[in-house]
């Protein structure tokens, strides 16, 4: 069934399924949105949308549905530090996906979303433990080669045994495009993302070995970390 939850469209981030989100809030659209959080009764969930931008930091007006990519996750609330001056330090985590269906810019400061929830296929079988198992290993020699071009060791990785759950780590920690990552968002079936998610690794791979050089440092197991 179609849900209404309140949105915080990000530029260049994805967030995947139990992966962290550090968020500083400051824009006072987003302060509110904190603000109706912590109002809500006890017990009631506190979540919101996460959702990438497609271009640029800001979405709004008409064209704001077209700004935005139609699925997303949801960020469960595991943490709010509130500062003196309203500021406040929010630490979500991925929960659950959900595709966008329309969206509301007036009932708040903020955007919400009329969503639908996205089931995952969580195959558990033979199939995925020994696609997982390959996507490790090459994600492994992945790290490995990025860490060498930076004049580092790479430190061994201790990987869950999860498919799912390793496929979302992966997608989230390697250093992929927007465009990869929402791949890898939409994919309901764990087999099929850990393959695409393998062969984009492998693609990866060979561009650290052949030009030698990655657009920026990679963070081994890293959190996306972004400010409103």
């Amino acid at each position: 069934m179609p849900d209404v939850i309140p949105l915080f469209p990000l530029g260049s981030t994805v967030l995947f399924p139990g992966v962290l989100l550090p968020l500083h809030i400051f824009e006072p659209r987003y302060r509110e949105l904190v603000r109706d959080l912590l109002n809500l009764p006890d017990g009631e969930s506190r979540r919101f949308g996460v959702i990438a931008i497609r271009e640029g930091w800001e979405v709004g007006g008409s064209a704001a549905a077209k700004s935005l990519h139609r699925i997303g996750c949801t960020a469960q609330v595991r943490r709010i530090k509130p500062h003196a001056d309203g500021r406040f330090d929010v630490i979500g985590v991925g929960a659950h996906r959900f595709e966008l269906l329309d969206l509301d810019q007036d009932s708040h400061a903020y955007l919400s979303a009329t969503v639908r929830w996205l089931d995952s296929d969580e195959d558990a079988g033979a199939e995925a433990t020994m696609i997982a198992h390959r996507a490790g290993a090459v994600f492994g020699g992945y790290a490995a080669a990025v860490a060498g071009l930076q004049g580092i060791e790479a430190e061994p990785l201790e990987l869950p045994d999860d498919p799912a759950v390793l496929s979302y780590l992966l997608a989230s920690s390697a250093l992929l495009s927007l465009h990869d990552r929402q791949l890898l968002l939409a994919e309901s079936s764990t087999v099929r993302r850990l393959h695409l998610l393998t062969a984009m690794l492998r693609r990866e791979s060979l561009f650290v070995q052949e030009l030698r050089a990655v657009p920026v440092p990679l963070i081994e197991l890293s959190v996306p970390r972004s400010a409103n």
